[in-house]
């Protein structure tokens, strides 16, 4: 569907070159939500906007449904940013217009019929819950219900993708849910796909079917949401899934400050329920000192991980961590 090859996007600042997008390569499949999750800086935002080149990459391939956007002219981009939506976090509404105004517009620009119009901005309007507020203006409705009508927007020429940059973050945690509910019903109803650039991982937790981390320009790492959050490789990573926990105490483990050997179990939706380290036990008769865990839902699944540290004969502590990788869990020694 998205396949983006060693993309480079620089500016020159004050006589210098800083380099925004450094060699960025991703897929992303139809129908999936992908997610691209970063510190303010990280490149994302810049990312995100030479995908439909509304930025101009300095460097690499876009290839879009086999079509590459990079080899397009004016008129052939024109007409393939049509199959490409795209939604901000401030809204970017006409404030002069109503709610139905806005959502048609685009198709003002298209020169459809008044009548296809009209039948188009009903369907959203209903899609959104918004009917209501047909004729109200942008300064008479909620944050949350603006962002509605800007994803009607998006949504109002039938693309087959929809970029969010950072769509949600102006929002309260409730609008948030809202938002993403919608999101996943638009994947659903239209047959679309979703790249969401974000630096909420909550967010990227809840809704993305695979997440790339970005850092300094780069993507360091990229996995499903599950195999994220088992097993993270970067520390960057681990900082966001560590964000999520509700304790705000610094999580400083010393594996020399423990006698037994210290290891991180990550869970998955077929594990997290079963009483694996029990049985453990019992079976090698070790001792377990639960030193830290988390667990998170993740979409529709329930994923965790916990550290602990195995006390034992060293024969029978190997045996046990073998153990717990035959149980499904993920064990990485600290």
């Amino acid at each position: 569907m998205i396949d983006v090859k060693h993309l480079v996007k620089e500016f020159e600042l004050n006589g210098n070159t800083f380099r925004a997008v450094d060699d960025v390569s991703f897929h992303v499949d139809k129908g999936e939500i992908y997610g691209i999750i970063g510190l303010s800086g990280a490149g994302k935002s810049t990312l995100v906007r030479c995908l439909n080149r509304l930025e101009e990459p300095s460097e690499g391939e876009i290839y879009i449904d086999g079509v590459e956007l990079m080899s397009l002219g004016k008129k052939e981009l024109l007409a393939e940013r049509k199959e490409i939506g795209m939604i901000f976090q401030s809204f970017n509404l006409f404030h002069q217009k109503t709610v139905f105004e806005n959502i048609a517009y685009p198709l003002e620009i298209m020169k459809l019929p008044k009548e296809e119009i009209k039948e188009r901005v009903e369907e959203l309007l209903t899609f959104i819950d918004l009917e209501s507020k047909r004729n109200s203006y942008p300064a008479e409705i909620s944050g949350g219900q603006k962002q509605r009508v800007a994803i009607a927007r998006a949504l109002a020429t039938k693309p087959k993708i929809l970029l969010s940059d950072e769509g949600t973050s102006a929002l309260d945690p409730a609008n948030t849910e809202q938002i993403l509910e919608l999101l996943r019903r638009a994947v659903k109803d239209f047959d679309m796909t979703i790249i969401m650039i974000t630096h909420q991982m909550e967010v990227a937790k809840d809704i993305c079917d695979r997440i790339a981390v970005m850092e300094n320009g780069k993507i360091i790492e990229e996995n499903t949401v599950e195999a994220l959050f088992q097993a993270p490789k970067q520390q960057r990573t681990r900082s966001f899934i560590k964000s999520l926990q509700d304790t705000t105490e610094e999580e400083i483990i010393n594996p020399e400050d423990f006698k037994g050997k210290v290891i991180r179990l990550g869970y998955d939706k077929d594990t997290v329920h079963l009483p694996v380290l029990s049985h453990c036990i019992r079976k090698f008769n070790v001792d377990v000192n639960l030193i830290s865990g988390n667990i998170n839902k993740v979409s529709s699944s329930n994923i965790g991980y916990m550290i602990v540290e195995l006390q034992g004969e060293k024969q029978t502590v190997y045996q046990a961590m073998d153990y717990l990788e035959e149980q499904g869990l993920r064990l990485e020694v600290l």
